[in-house]
C-alpha cells in the first residue's frame, strides 16, 4: 500500500487530541507507516521507539511522512523490550494523556477521540482501552479482560472454562471477548498494551512499567498496580481499531514464545506469591515450563513439515 503525504489530509488542520502516541517498533515493516497515517491526524505528538530495527520500517516511513515537531522517531542501539521502550517515550512525552499503540494497530477515525472522552468523563479513570479487532472483523482477545490468576490460567489451559455455563464463579474464563459486546463503556480488570490510553497523573501515581519483563505480561502488571492504587480501567467498545497481531513477532516464535513464558512467571511471582502455597506456586511453576515446551515442539513440528512439503514440492 503507497502512502504519501498527499493521500491523507492536512494534519496541520486537523483537530488534534491533548495525547502523546507512544509506538515501540521493531521491525514491522510498512505497516508502520499506516499506522501512522491513521494516528497523524488525531494527536498532538507521535513518538516512535525504534527498538534497533533491521528492516526498512523507518526508511518507508520517513520517504512518506516529513518528521517534524508532532512526529519524532527516537533510535535504540539495541532492542531494549516493549516496557523499556514505553518508558523511552514517556520521557519525551509533552500531553497529560499517552497512547500506548503498537504499530500493528489502525485507529479508525475517531477513536482516540472517543477514548480521551471515556477519560475525561471520569477523572478517577486512568486507563481506556479501545475495541481490537482481527482484520476479518471478530474480536480479539485480548482487549478486554480479566487478570488471569494463577487458578484461571489453569482453566484456560484445561479447557475447564467450557463449564462456566455450570459453575461460572469457579470456572471463569478471563478472556471476556466470549461475551456479548457492551454498548457502553465498562469498567474491567484488564486492557491490553497494544491500545491503551492512560492519563499522565495516573502514571505520576502508580509508576513506570516494569522494564523486568522484555515482552509480554507487562501489560497485566501495570494494569494490576493501577487497580492497587484504585484507578478505574474501562474498555470502550465504540472505539475500534484493527491488530494484526503478531507482526513484529512472528519471525521469531521461540523468542517470543520463551519471553512469554519467563513473563508469566514474574508476574504470577510478583502478585501471587503471598496468596498461593509455596508447593502450589511450584506446580504454578512447572505448568509454565511445561507450557513453552509443548509450544517449542509444536513450533519444531510445523517447521519440519514446511521444510519437508517445499522439498518434496
Amino acid at each position: 500500500m503507497h502512502i504519501s503525504q498527499e493521500n491523507h489530509p492536512d494534519v496541520a488542520n486537523q483537530l488534534k487530541q491533548p495525547i502523546s502516541i507512544i509506538i515501540v517498533n521493531h521491525n514491522a515493516g510498512s505497516i508502520l507507516s499506516r499506522c501512522i497515517a491513521t494516528t497523524l491526524p488525531q494527536a498532538q505528538q507521535i513518538i516512535i521507539i525504534d527498538n534497533a530495527s533491521s528492516d526498512s520500517s523507518l526508511k518507508e516511513l520517513e520517504s512518506h511522512f516529513p518528521l517534524e515537531n508532532h512526529l519524532q522517531i527516537i533510535r535504540l542501539k539495541h532492542n531494549v523490550g516493549f516496557a523499556a521502550g514505553c518508558n523511552t517515550g514517556l520521557k519525551a512525552a509533552t500531553q497529560p494523556y499517552i497512547l500506548f499503540l503498537n504499530p500493528d494497530c489502525i485507529l479508525n477515525e475517531g477513536s482516540l477521540q472517543r477514548m480521551a472522552q471515556v477519560l475525561e468523563s471520569d477523572a478517577n479513570t486512568g486507563m481506556a482501552g479501545g475495541y481490537l479487532v482481527n482484520p476479518d472483523g471478530s474480536e480479539q482477545g485480548g482487549g478486554r479482560r480479566a487478570i488471569p490468576t494463577p487458578w484461571r490460567a489453569f482453566v484456560r489451559a484445561f479447557g475447564l472454562y467450557r463449564l462456566e455455563k455450570y459453575w461460572p464463579q469457579l470456572f471463569f474464563d478471563f478472556h471476556l471477548n466470549k461475551q456479548p459486546l457492551p454498548q457502553t463503556p465498562i469498567e474491567v480488570e484488564a486492557i491490553s498494551g497494544a491500545l491503551m490510553l492512560v492519563r499522565r497523573q495516573a502514571i505520576d501515581d502508580v509508576g513506570l512499567w516494569d522494564e523486568q519483563y522484555f515482552l509480554h505480561c507487562e501489560d497485566l502488571d501495570w494494569c494490576m498496580r493501577f487497580k492497587q492504587k484504585n484507578w478505574k480501567i474501562v474498555f470502550v467498545p465504540d472505539a475500534p481499531a484493527v491488530h494484526f497481531q503478531g507482526t513484529c513477532s512472528r519471525s521469531r516464535p521461540f523468542f517470543v514464545a520463551w519471553h512469554k513464558h519467563k513473563g508469566m512467571l514474574r508476574f504470577y511471582r510478583k502478585f501471587f506469591r503471598q496468596q498461593y502455597p509455596i508447593t502450589l506456586m511450584g506446580l504454578i511453576t512447572l505448568s509454565v515450563w511445561f507450557r513453552f515446551a509443548v509450544t517449542v515442539l509444536h513450533y519444531s513440528a510445523r517447521n519440519c513439515y514446511q521444510m519437508l512439503k517445499f522439498k518434496h514440492g
